[in-house]
């Protein structure tokens, strides 16, 4: 659909706050209807979320998952498997680092699954989001300061979670929503072997 009668036009900016990973800016733009008004919005390098199918044949599918304490909301949340991009590293390669990283888990198998704007409204934000199988446990790495537990869920659980509140997480509710739909058959994934697994 066309949208050039809603873009909205930058006239000038300033950035408010420069923190060692997000930026605040405060930009003033014209509208579609030639009237002037400000935005402001926090600059984030991009991120990637994995889905981990954990297919070992022990019973149902189960997903590895994460418990990690998140301070702005002052809540211990229930997540999948994320982290931040690096400067001009590649989704994939992110996606590998941050499992092995978080988790211990490597994936012989990935695919990318799309893409999701958390905060439109105030962010510059993409999570791109990664299934991941065939996954060999290992060695965690975590992040100095970085305290999470991982564990194992079947995809009733996560469900339950999603449907009773338990799970708040944006970027995990689209994961539960991309894995209903590719365990229904609806959506389909390109699974691929990268070189490096």
């Amino acid at each position: 659909m066309p949208d050039g009668k809603l873009l909205e036009r930058r006239l000038d900016g300033q950035t408010l706050v420069q923190g060692n990973f997000l930026k605040v800016c405060r930009d003033q733009v014209e509208l579609p209807d030639g009237a002037v008004t400000t935005r402001e919005y926090v600059v984030h390098p991009g991120a990637v979320m994995i889905v981990p199918l954990l297919d070992d044949g022990a019973g149902p599918l189960r997903l590895v998952m994460e418990r990690q304490f998140r301070y702005p909301v002052g809540q211990t949340i229930i997540e999948f498997p994320a982290g931040k991009l690096d400067p001009g590293e590649a989704g994939l390669a992110c996606a590998q680092r941050e499992l092995r990283e978080e988790t211990g888990y490597t994936a012989a198998q990935w695919a990318r699954a799309g893409v999701l704007h958390p905060l439109v409204a105030y962010s510059t934000e993409f999570i791109e989001i990664w299934f991941a199988r065939g996954l060999t446990a290992g060695a965690r790495q975590l992040d100095a300061g970085e305290f999470l537990d991982v564990f194992a869920a079947t995809l009733d659980e996560l469900q339950g979670w999603c449907r009773d509140g338990t799970v708040t997480d944006a970027k995990t509710l689209i994961g539960a929503l991309w894995l209903q739909n590719v365990q229904s058959g609806a959506w389909a994934l390109d699974w691929q072997r990268p070189p490096s697994a």
